[in-house]
């Protein structure tokens, strides 16, 4: 047996005394965990997603309680005497060339732009996920159709489709009112948005119908349309949740640059993207920009907050952003 030198000791402790310890047991008999709960317990610790939250808690706030930030009713008139007048108490960013409170045109104005982006958020995802999931798991005849016709859509610019189809409608339907101008603005821009939900959709379902699940679950008699409806739509919603997340602030962001063209909500209905317009000319001149920041500081904090919102979720359900 050959020497040991200095530094090449080995020590092995005996069996005795390194029991397997309790951390390595597997209880066989414990429920395993989704992906849902487990991309919550994620969702709890991370800072991102409290920030996000922390901010679309007051802009959901502004939209259902607008009275804890303004004194001052909705249908209220402006009067000529106080345009451009100084913040004052009740008033503290002053008022438009209008004589109209900014601070609560910009509160009230929370109502239209993120019910376009979340009206339009729901009808795309839905939308994109039925087409989305019929094109990826029969495939076929039904997936070249539904891909080549996605395809049409998607290489129309979303803007340019959405001015060219509410100048139509705004002939067709001149007097329509709050609900009904959202809702012009909701059908241009759901009508050309669902291809990339689609894409997503088709993608995670031709992945996932092909896993091992799948083939049990048909193995012990789950119809193909059972399967595809609890097991693999489910199973390929984490991408699109991520997507409709953060295309929701796209959505307002559309919103108010329809709006500040003035082709999108009409100048009856408060909005930031109408806020915005108003502006127009201070913006020009240098004077009396508070007429403009506070509009678009309220349309950057929301859109900020959906997309804090979607990275957190990204982060959350996808396995490769999960650190080990």
């Amino acid at each position: 047996m050959s020497e040991t030198r200095l530094g090449q000791e080995r020590f092995v402790a005996p069996i005795e005394e390194t029991p397997l310890r309790a951390i390595d047991a597997v209880n066989v008999d414990e429920v395993p965990e989704n992906q849902w709960k487990e991309a919550w317990k994620r969702l709890r610790t991370s800072v991102l997603f409290w920030f996000a939250v922390a901010i679309l808690t007051v802009i959901a706030a502004m939209i259902f309680l607008p009275g804890l930030f303004t004194d001052v009713p909705p249908d209220a008139k402006g009067k000529l005497e106080n345009s451009f007048a100084p913040a004052s108490e009740g008033h503290p960013f002053g008022f438009n060339l209008q004589g109209e409170d900014v601070w609560a045109n910009a509160v009230y104005g929370a109502r239209a732009s993120v019910a376009v982006g979340v009206l339009t958020t729901i009808i795309t995802a839905l939308l994109g996920m039925v087409t989305g999931a019929i094109a990826g798991f029969y495939g076929g005849l039904f997936d070249s159709l539904i891909s080549r016709f996605s395809d049409i859509f998607f290489s129309i610019p979303l803007l340019l489709a959405a001015i060219v189809v509410i100048s139509v409608l705004n002939n067709i339907w001149p007097d329509r009112g709050f609900w009904g101008s959202v809702l012009v603005v909701v059908m241009a821009l759901a009508l050309f948005a669902w291809p990339q939900i689609t894409r997503q959709m088709r993608g995670a379902v031709l992945e996932i119908k092909n896993l091992e699940f799948v083939d049990a679950a048909t193995a012990i008699g789950a119809s193909r349309m059972k399967n595809l409806r609890r097991h693999i739509v489910p199973n390929a919603l984490a991408p699109v949740i991520v997507t409709a997340t953060i295309s929701l602030g796209v959505f307002i962001v559309a919103e108010a640059s329809l709006s500040f063209l003035g082709l999108g909500l009409p100048q009856g209905v408060a909005s930031w993207g109408n806020d915005l317009s108003d502006a127009q000319l201070q913006v020009r001149s240098g004077q009396h920009l508070n007429v403009m920041y506070v509009p678009a500081a309220a349309l950057a904090l929301t859109v900020l907050g959906f997309i804090l919102l979607g990275e957190a979720v990204r982060e959350a359900l996808d396995p490769k952003a999960r650190k080990k």
